[in-house]
């Protein structure tokens, strides 16, 4: 980092990825974080300085899941370790916290994950169900629980049930992104073809053997699940839109969509210090910069941000698209990444939303997810940015010294994070 010292990013471990209701559904998400955390901990050759865990959708056992993944996993108690939360972006928040530590402190290496158990999601009880059997429960004598009993009204019991939704709009990501399409004029077929370049480019990642080294096997699983060899432009074109199913022009479907997701995911930042404490073989690269943005999500498009992160970050540097070896962009819908694509390259919506004037050139989509995206891998939330990550990493390493790559993430709430690495 430029104002301290160097930090490195070196690739971690993940569960396979696996569809929400299937070969993790016993697992919660502290189990499903233990073997990455067990594992990854295992290859250090000495102290871990801290470590930093998320999940979006939480369970109520768990305050702190960080340190509840670290007891379970019986490493060290003496290390800190806390949990984060940024909604997608969990695991990539989660790097840029450890690099802010470690640049300026004494820490060395840091563990960084996230997790997502979307088939153990908890159902709670209303806040006024909630503090009546809290008060039940506290009640002294029947005197008492009788009162509080008379309290009680029907409209205060309700369940709780988490969606995948935004709690201010009322609207699911993908009737965001319906929005953003249109907007866009992004066509069905585009996001069609995009998704079957992402499953087709996952199969032969996983073909030629890159994601064994990155993947902790788990319950007999050893690969994602998602990625599907039998696809075509036909399969996809027959699927119903999924989100906009009235209005005609509905263009996101099950098959240009990030499915639901089960998996959890581990990154390594670290000085070149806390480098040594790895084995030399592992991947690893320089983190140069990185940066958060937000959008109004009323006018501007929920998953939008990274439109204006990455220009603020590139123009810090001097550098255009085509100076970027390697683009990793999280794919919660492809009409998501096309939007971003489309908008990169207008220059006065760069200008109005990034406040940079420099003029970066064309988009080098061929660049751009090479293993494939979350579409074909998956998206447990809090995980994402640990996988895309580690991920960047190990494809960036493999490229001659001085070659760049941008990891870029949007996230609910208008969000969005990017990184800029370098081998």
């Amino acid at each position: 980092m430029a104002d301290g010292k160097p930090i490195y990013l070196a690739a971690g471990l993940r569960t396979p990825f696996v569809h929400v209701d299937g070969a993790f559904a016993k697992h919660d998400a502290l189990a499903l974080s233990v073997p990455v955390a067990q594992a990854m901990a295992g290859r250090a050759k000495g102290p871990i300085d801290f470590g930093i865990w998320g999940s979006v959708v939480l369970d109520l056992a768990y305050a702190n899941l960080a340190r509840e993944v670290w007891l379970e996993a019986k490493l060290d108690p003496h290390v800190p370790t806390f949990t984060t939360i940024m909604q997608c972006s969990t695991s990539m928040a989660g790097v840029f916290e450890a690099a802010g530590i470690m640049g300026r402190g004494t820490t060395n290496l840091a563990m960084v994950g996230g997790v997502e158990s979307m088939t153990r999601v908890q159902i709670g009880l209303g806040g006024n169900i909630s503090v009546w059997l809290r008060r039940m429960f506290q009640a002294r004598d029947f005197s008492q629980r009788l009162s509080v009993l008379r309290a009680l009204r029907p409209s205060d019991i309700r369940l709780f049930v988490p969606e995948v939704k935004n709690r201010v709009t009322g609207r699911s990501m993908g009737e965001h992104t319906e929005d953003m399409a249109k907007d866009w004029q992004i066509s069905r077929e585009a996001q069609d073809e995009l998704a079957l370049e992402g499953h087709q480019r996952a199969v032969a990642a996983q073909d030629r053997g890159f994601f064994n080294d990155l993947i902790v096997p788990l319950d007999g699983v050893t690969k994602d699940g998602f990625p599907r060899r039998d696809t075509s432009m036909e399969r996809l074109a027959k699927l119903r839109p999924a989100f906009d199913r009235k209005s005609g022009r509905g263009s996101l479907t099950a098959g240009n969509s990030s499915p639901l997701t089960d998996g959890a995911a581990a990154i390594w930042v670290a000085t070149e210090e806390g480098l040594s404490r790895l084995p030399a073989e592992t991947p690893r690269v320089k983190l140069i910069d990185f940066e958060m943005a937000a959008v109004d999500i009323f006018t501007e498009g929920l998953l939008m941000a990274p439109v204006s992160a990455i220009p603020r970050m590139l123009a810090r540097h001097g550098l255009t698209y085509s100076d970027i070896a390697l683009w990793e962009i999280h794919e919660a819908f492809s009409a998501q990444v096309l939007c971003h694509i489309k908008a990169l390259q207008d220059k006065d919506f760069v200008r109005a939303k990034a406040g940079v004037e420099n003029t970066f050139g064309p988009f080098p989509r061929e660049r751009m997810n090479p293993n494939g995206g979350s579409v074909a891998l998956g998206h447990p939330f809090a995980a994402t940015g640990a996988r895309i990550l580690s991920q960047a990493t190990k494809e960036l390493a493999a490229m001659p010294a001085g070659s760049r790559a941008v990891v870029s993430i949007c996230a609910d709430g208008g969000l969005g994070t990017v990184a800029l690495l370098e081998k």
